[in-house]
């Protein structure tokens, strides 16, 4: 009797919290981000010194647990974290150049990511701990196999993850991801797949790229598509290189939980499986206290990232030509499938990889199909280095820089021609 209740009351509490929109104070969103945005309205003065503490304990913690050099990658993003720290220190404290104070600059690192992703990380952690600590994904799992398996080669419990980075944060969906791989119930390259292909920015990030572009006239259009348009194009990144040939070997060499594919009596299967999850689990508080630890700890690797190597993306885009060279690899795409400005549209696209907010900012004045295409580019890419990069790099998941700019280039030119000719039947 103990496990129903655990299995029904944590779940029910745990989807309320990532799942079902609700309207406060004249605002719709998940109670998550409600929870994350009265604690930023409630002590707006603590919030920056509170981030610039993280960012701190992120800096040190590499050369704390002396991994900071283990390899090339680690020892660069080790030194970019103590610059990280310099950057955040310098905002905080009104210390800098004039450009760095720009408000697409420094400010909106600061205000935008840093402090909403720092926040949360932690918050989502726990309440993270009762959607998948108690049953729920074995039983969702079991459901979606006949689903996620052929079409994106992931176990059937990888749908929950899918939907609560759409629905959450990349951020979220990433911890959730690492979580379940380090349970050995996926392998490398399923984690790989999940981590690249379906954690993406929020609904509430996709709503600032709507309000940006003056497309919340259409928002149900565009939320539609950009989720339809993402999966299809992980549908694809699966089946070519660098996912398809991802080892299938599981976290640390362990045996590896594999799902069994369940070809009848479906309901009591998935519940047999909920129940026995629900009977193996931690006490509530030690399964809240891990989950908040493993949070944190991601959280103290992401912001110091985010506050560097998102600085660095935004001085490349303002001072430098590079995005505009890099926007060349696009052109034909753009030009292939009759995007009106299709030059700014590559450039946009390009942009990308360094911030996903950023191609907003470079088309709000052209014509609406590119507008629609762009902002569905900037979410169905998922991968950009100000975020999502150093995310997937905190986690234990082996996928290196260079894949990880691979599978972007894909994801990127599949976006705009699948976009294109859905956004002119569309709009």
């Amino acid at each position: 009797m103990m496990n129903i209740i655990k299995f029904f009351v944590f779940s029910a509490i745990g989807i309320f919290v990532f799942f079902v929109p609700i309207t406060l104070n004249g605002k719709s969103s998940i109670m998550l981000d409600h929870i994350v945005s009265f604690i930023q309205a409630a002590a707006p003065g603590v919030l920056p010194y509170y981030a610039l503490l993280v960012i701190l304990l992120g800096a040190v913690y590499p050369f704390y647990k002396k991994t900071w050099n283990k390899d090339k990658v680690t020892l660069v993003f080790s030194i970019l974290k103590v610059f990280g720290f310099g950057a955040g220190a310098m905002f905080v404290f009104n210390v800098g150049p004039k450009w760095f104070f720009d408000p697409d600059m420094a400010p909106f690192l600061f205000n935008k990511l840093v402090i909403s992703v720092g926040l949360l990380v932690p918050i989502g952690s726990v309440f993270l701990a009762l959607l998948v600590g108690y049953g729920l994904l074995e039983f969702v799992g079991i459901f979606m196999q006949p689903v996620m398996r052929p079409v994106w080669k992931t176990p059937g419990r990888s749908a929950i993850d899918a939907v609560a980075s759409f629905v959450g944060s990349y951020s979220i969906g990433l911890l959730i991801t690492n979580r379940v791989f380090k349970e050995g119930k996926y392998s490398i390259k399923e984690a790989a797949i999940i981590a690249t292909g379906f954690s993406t920015v929020s609904a509430t990030f996709m709503i600032v790229v709507a309000k940006t572009l003056d497309l919340m006239n259409i928002w149900n259009t565009y939320f539609w598509v950009t989720f339809v348009v993402t999966f299809i194009v992980t549908a694809v990144t699966v089946r070519i290189w660098p996912l398809s040939k991802m080892s299938e070997a599981y976290y640390q060499d362990m045996e590896g939980d594999q799902e069994v594919l369940i070809k009848k009596d479906r309901v009591k299967t998935a519940w047999k499986e909920a129940m026995i999850t629900a009977n193996e689990s931690s006490s509530l508080g030690k399964n809240i206290w891990d989950n908040l630890k493993d949070g944190f700890v991601m959280t103290m690797g992401i912001l110091p990232s985010i506050m560097s190597v998102g600085l660095l993306g935004l001085i490349l885009v303002e001072f430098t030509p590079v995005f505009d060279w890099l926007g060349y690899i696009f052109y034909p795409f753009a030009k292939l499938v009759q995007l009106p400005d299709a030059m700014l549209a590559s450039k946009a696209s390009a942009v990308g990889i360094a911030e996903m907010f950023l191609p907003a900012l470079l088309v709000t004045k052209t014509a609406l199909v590119t507008k629609f295409v762009i902002a569905v580019v900037s979410v169905s890419s998922i991968i950009f280095f100000s975020a999502v990069v150093p995310c997937i790099l905190s986690t234990e998941i082996p996928l290196t820089i260079g894949k990880l700019v691979v599978i972007w280039f894909e994801r990127v030119v599949l976006t705009i021609l699948i976009t294109a000719p859905i956004a002119y039947i569309l709009l």
